[in-house]
Formats: C-alpha cells, sequence, structure tokens
C-alpha cells in the first residue's frame, strides 16, 4: 500500500540551486518547508510537481518523463507536468504545483500554486446528456463517475451495484489488506461523504435485472425502474464456480469482493492450513498473503508454470521457487476431485486436510445484462474503438469489454484493475460527447512477497520470449513476440525499461 511519510531529503529548493545542476531533461527531489518537490527540467522550461505519486505514494524520481507529463514507476499512472492533474489511472488525484523563479544563474521555488479546476474542451450541446446510468461498482465504474465529476459534467449520475459495500481497492483485497499489512480505512476508493458531495447517487445492494434500449430504461430487481440517456455497462467479471462435489460448502471460499476478504481474514484467525485451488495471480496472490499470516498453504493447479499462461515458463519457475522460498508447497499439473469436510481428494490420488479452501480457477465476464439486451457479444460485450456497444448510447468498459486492440491488431478482452479504470475514464468522456479513441496499453502489477512484476501489452500467444537480466536474481525484462514484433513485457526491478516499452506502444513504434 501507501510508502511511510519520508524524511526531507535533497536540497531546500525555497533557498535555490544552480540551474547548471539541473542539466536539461533531467529530475531532481528537494524540498521546500515539509513538502517533498520533484524539480523537471524540459529546455528552458522547469517544473515542480509533489514528488510522490498520488496513487501508492510511488517514487516519480525513480519514473519517465516523455513530453510534459511524468508516470508513476510503480503502477504507471501519469500526470501533467504543466498542471500536475492525474491523467490516467490508477491516480485520480492530481499532484500540487509551485512557482519557480529563475534568477543569476538559479532556480528557486517560491510557493505553491493555488489549485484551479479543470478546464473544459468543447463539444456539441446537443451531445450533453442530462442522464448518465452506470451499472457496476468496481474499477470501471467508479472511474466513470469520478472523470465525469472531474470534468465538471452537471447531469445527473446514478451508479447501480449489487456489492453491498462502496468502491474498494479491489487489488489490495489479495495483497496488503489481506496480508494484515493494511487497514480497512484504506480500502475504500473514496469516502462515503465523496458520492453525496459529488451528486452521484450510488445504489448499493441495488441488482440491474434487464436493460431496455427502446424505451431507455434499466429494469431492477425489486420492480423498478431507472431510465437513462447514456448507460455504461461495468459489470465486470465473476468468478468461476468450482462445480466438484462438496464444493458448496461454507468453508469452501472465494475472492473477489470486500466481504470475501473479510471472510477468509475471519477464518485466517484459526486456520493452520489453507488449500488454494488454482495458480492464477489471485491465487498466488492470497498464498503470499496468508503465509505473511503464518499460515501453512498448499496450492493445487493443472498448470505445469505457476502464471506460465500469461509470464511464460521461466517466470513461471522463478515464481514457483520463491514461494516454495516462502513456505508454499505446490500440488502442479493435478486438480482436486472432491471436498469431504476438511479433506480435500486429489485426483492424482492424494488427500490434503485444511481448514479452509480459496478457490481462484479464474473469472467470467458478466455479460447477462448485454445479451438479454439483444447487444453484440463475443466472450465480452463488443465495443468499437470509442467503448460503445452495438446499441448507440450504451457503452460497456472493464473486465466485459471486448475491443479493438491497436497494439495486436485483434479484439481483445483484458481483465486488468488499472485498463478497468482508464476504460472508465474514456467511456465517461464519450458518453459527454468527447469522441476520444481508447488506446491506452494494457497494463497489471503482481505482488509475491517483496517482489512486484509489472506487465504492459497483451500476448495471448507468443513465438518467442527474450530475457533480459537475471529472473532468479530479480533484475529482469522478458520480451514476449510474435512475428518479431513485441507484443508486450514484463519486468522485476526495471521500471524505467517498462515505461518506455508502454510509451514506446503508445506510439505506435515496434520495441525490438
Amino acid at each position: 500500500m501507501a510508502a511511510e511519510h519520508r524524511s526531507m531529503n535533497g536540497p531546500d529548493l525555497a533557498r535555490g540551486i544552480r540551474l547548471a545542476d539541473l542539466p536539461d531533461g533531467s529530475k531532481l527531489v528537494g524540498h521546500c518547508g515539509d513538502a517533498q518537490v520533484l524539480l523537471v527540467r524540459r529546455g528552458e522550461e522547469v517544473f515542480a510537481v509533489d514528488a510522490h505519486c498520488t496513487h501508492y505514494n510511488g517514487p516519480l524520481a525513480d519514473g519517465l518523463v516523455a513530453g510534459d507529463t511524468v508516470r508513476c514507476p510503480w503502477h504507471h499512472a501519469c500526470f501533467s507536468l504543466k498542471t500536475g492533474e492525474a491523467l490516467r489511472a490508477p491516480a485520480f488525484r492530481p499532484l500540487a504545483c509551485w512557482w519557480v523563479e529563475q534568477r543569476d544563474g538559479h532556480l528557486f521555488v517560491v510557493g505553491k500554486r493555488k489549485r484551479t479546476e479543470a478546464a473544459t474542451r468543447e463539444f456539441p450541446v446537443e451531445a450533453m446528456p442530462k442522464k448518465i446510468v452506470i451499472i457496476g461498482g468496481g474499477a470501471a465504474g467508479f472511474a466513470a463517475a469520478e472523470k465525469l465529476r472531474r470534468e465538471q459534467y452537471a447531469g445527473s449520475i446514478v451508479m447501480l451495484s449489487d456489492d453491498e459495500a462502496a468502491p474498494v481497492d479491489r487489488p489490495n483485497l489479495s495483497k496488503d489488506y489481506l496480508a494484515g499489512k493494511a487497514p480497512e480505512s484504506w480500502i475504500p476508493l473514496r469516502g462515503e461523504s465523496y458520492y453525496s458531495r459529488n451528486q452521484i447517487d450510488l445504489r448499493l445492494g441495488t441488482q440491474a435485472m434487464s436493460i431496455e434500449p427502446r424505451t431507455r430504461e434499466v429494469i431492477l430487481a425489486d420492480g423498478g425502474s431507472v431510465s437513462y440517456e447514456k448507460l455504461l455497462l461495468a459489470t465486470g467479471a465473476e468468478p468461476v464456480r468450482l462445480t466438484i462435489p462438496g464444493a458448496d460448502q461454507p468453508h469452501v471460499l472465494k475472492l473477489r469482493s470486500l466481504a470475501d476478504c473479510r471472510a477468509i481474514i475471519e477464518r485466517s484467525a484459526t486456520a493452520h492450513r489453507v488449500v488454494v485451488l488454482g495458480a492464477s495471480f489471485i491465487g498466488l496472490e492470497v498464498a503470499a498473503a496468508l503465509r505473511a499470516r503464518g499460515i501453512e498453504v498448499h496450492v493445487v493447479a493443472p498448470d505445469k508454470h505457476p502464471m506460465g499462461r500469461v509470464l511464460g515458463p521461466q517466470m513461471g519457475d522463478f515464481i514457483r521457487t520463491l514461494h516454495e522460498k516462502n513456505g508454499v508447497v505446490f500440488h502442479l499439473e493435478e486438480t482436486a476431485s472432491s471436498i469431504n469436510g476438511n479433506e480435500v481428494k486429489l485426483r492424482g490420488g492424494g488427500t490434503l486436510v485444511a481448514d479452509f479452501l480459496i478457490v481462484g480457477i479464474g473469472v467470467r465476464p458478466r455479460t447477462e445484462l448485454a445479451e438479454t439486451a439483444g447487444l453484440a457479444t463475443d466472450r465480452g460485450v463488443v465495443v468499437n474503438s470509442f467503448l460503445e456497444t452495438s446499441e448507440h448510447g450504451i457503452f460497456a468498459a472493464g473486465d466485459i469489454a471486448r475491443w479493438p486492440g491497436p497494439h495486436s491488431g485483434e479484439n481483445i478482452r483484458v481483465e486488468h484493475w488499472v485498463v478497468a479504470e482508464r476504460q472508465g475514464q474514456i467511456a465517461a468522456l464519450n458518453m459527454i460527447g468527447r469522441s476520444e479513441k481508447f488506446n491506452a496499453v494494457p497494463f497489471f502489477w503482481s505482488q509475491h512477497y517483496d517482489v512486484r512484476i509489472n506487465y504492459v501489452g497483451h500476448a495471448e500467444e507468443w513465438d518467442e520470449i527474450m530475457v533480459e537480466g537475471d529472473i532468479s536474481g530479480t533484475d529482469c525484462l522478458l520480451r514476449f513476440k510474435r512475428d518479431g514484433r513485441v507484443l508486450a513485457a514484463a519486468s522485476i526491478s526495471r521500471d524505467i525499461e517498462n515505461l518506455m516499452i508502454e510509451v514506446a506502444m503508445e506510439d505506435e513504434m515496434v520495441v525490438c
């Protein structure tokens, strides 16, 4: 989660530094009063902004400056150096900016600039809907509502969520919060007052049963309805259900919601051994979190290499070794056949005893609303480059959306948190007439103990993996290539290279 506050370091920028100490294109961290400030020089311009990302407090001095933006090395949030605006998720809050003066060959930071409202662009008045309805309270839904208000959209926003909790920071449910290293107060994306203060009508525990495109209504489970002018489908995905005998017992758990995470934490208080079914990102992050609680963890999965389908065999073997060094026991190329009380029968003939189980065997997109409404679907909800579905005025974003991938040349669907947030932001702009294509490069991160893996791009298939550096030494960059073209890259401790590949992909350059 967020890093601890750090003591002031670097020069006192109020007293000034020599201009020569900040060459063109360079960065420097100093302080102004009790604030850490990042200086960036681009030609004759010098920018001064907060030194840490507003997402998880990542050090922007270790990030990448691209044009008049700076990108966080940890989770690829992007900020404007000119205004401090958070341009791309996962950060939503802006950076503070400072005034910089140049005198006698020196630079002085002379005070914090006042925050001004984001300037809105011109767009046709007739394109502005009076009411927008968002179905879904996850990453895409929250990001869309937040973006609408940040862009000064003054119309009605109704957000329908079948969850009982307001939008939460879901990645942390399998990381620090589950491990007991982060308090629950850090989990909500915004406090309760945010929604009322911004006139977002958030309706929790509300299930949408159907969509009527002809009358532009959403029919609710309680028999009521909500009208809309523009609609965003952000229903996300749901865990694949385990269908073996005994899978419906109360100690067989999943992890998707805050309630799921609380249930796991409650059982962890008295548990000694847990079986995790699935060696996916969620499964192994859960394994790492439960090991931090001192619980014995066994992982059962049909894969030969953990996470190998996404990261390849080399990284998969490293991840297995990393978890084994931390006490996780793997049962690979194996599946569970039945659950009888605390006994888990394996198809290979073995038996494991567990106080409880966690099922992480994948997710499926929640497309039922789209299908019954007659929208085009194909292993997800089909959208165009503007994230609009086959029905004019209805958009889709997040885990359910299958969109034209500009970097892969084919329609893709990606189940990543940051992708969902960024799609929610673009869908919000397009619902108010901006006509902006979604062309962000997919990105995700995965944390295992003290090792963070960053991944950019999208490679469902590859014919070559180029490995730079030492995977076992946690200093590496892997490029996933098909027909000589880099489709994706995974890295450990190579944040700048990872960011540079992201920028190059955005510029539609081939990285070799």
